[in-house]
């Protein structure tokens, strides 16, 4: 059950003022009334947009009338004359607002200059839109915790001020691209793929690309420009690094170790370890511990 007043009190109190990282609105007034009557012939120099959760009527705008049911939202725009007529009454929730324009992006200032010119302002059916469910959270429910914290409530009041010309404009083709993920990006993530599967004796160039989502020729070659050495050396010099670790600070047996680190057998990780540090396993324990 919606706790109508408290919510209008609230919004009115505490949400005039919305700051987004795109956007900053000044509220002028929240509506949130669950027997609505009426209204008389008025036109704004702002916009107002409402939200039907109950009830029947009919709007009128710039001489034309349209009927009103539960789930539809409809966009009084700056300048057009308009009313609304209940029948007998509505549940309806709105508010009025305007963009600052000097402290947005572009694209959000063309957002709504978009929403003023538009010939779309009524969408039956909205329930399920993303802006619809946004208002529906903002309202204060009876029983305990059943209402959002008011610091969460403050940001999703921009974010649906933001996501309203969305419910009237058709998005622009193509609407979003997806960016590209970014080289060292993807170099990071396969570092960390390697680093906590190194017990894995088939960490393949595929299997990782695989785990990743790029190709196998892709990943070779963020290998050679980011790490200016091969797939296959960046992970044998892996295993060799935790190989020491395991040697340097464990009681762990040599062949315990080479499984951990991915070799298999001991005498491949004995001959591979030998190769890069020049010395072999057994020794590099004595002679770590002589030092520590």
């Amino acid at each position: 059950m919606y706790l109508w007043n408290e919510t209008d009190t609230w919004l009115n109190q505490y949400a005039l003022r919305l700051k987004s990282q795109e956007a900053i609105f000044t509220v002028h007034y929240w509506g949130v009334n669950e027997h609505l009557l009426s209204n008389f012939l008025h036109k704004h120099s702002f916009f107002e947009i409402c939200y039907v959760l109950g009830g029947k009527g009919t709007y009128l705008d710039d001489g034309k009338l349209y009927p009103l049911s539960k789930g539809t939202l409809f966009c009084s725009r700056p300048g057009i004359t308009h009313y609304i007529e209940s029948d007998p009454e509505l549940a309806l929730v709105f508010v009025a607002f305007e963009l600052e324009e000097g402290d947005c992006s572009e694209s959000v200032r063309a957002l709504f200059q978009a929403l003023a010119e538009t010939e779309t302002f009524i969408v039956h059916d909205g329930d399920e839109l993303p802006a619809a469910q946004l208002w529906r959270a903002m309202l204060h429910r009876s029983g305990e915790h059943a209402s959002l914290p008011e610091p969460v409530l403050t940001q999703l009041a921009a974010s649906l001020l933001l996501s309203l010309p969305t419910v009237f404009l058709k998005p622009q083709q193509p609407s979003w691209t997806a960016p590209r993920r970014s080289a060292s990006g993807l170099l990071k993530q396969a570092k960390l793929f390697i680093t906590d599967n190194l017990g894995d004796d088939d960490l393949s160039l595929e299997k990782v690309a695989a785990q990743i989502s790029i190709s196998p020729r892709h990943l070779s070659r963020l290998f050679a420009s980011g790490v200016y050495e091969s797939y296959t050396d960046y992970v044998r010099k892996q295993r060799i690094r935790r190989a020491a670790e395991l040697l340097r600070y464990t009681d762990r047996s040599i062949k315990d170790i080479a499984q951990e680190t991915g070799f298999g057998s001991v005498h491949y990780f004995t001959r591979t370890f030998s190769g890069l540090m020049k010395v072999p396993p057994a020794r590099f324990r004595e002679d770590a511990r002589v030092h520590d």
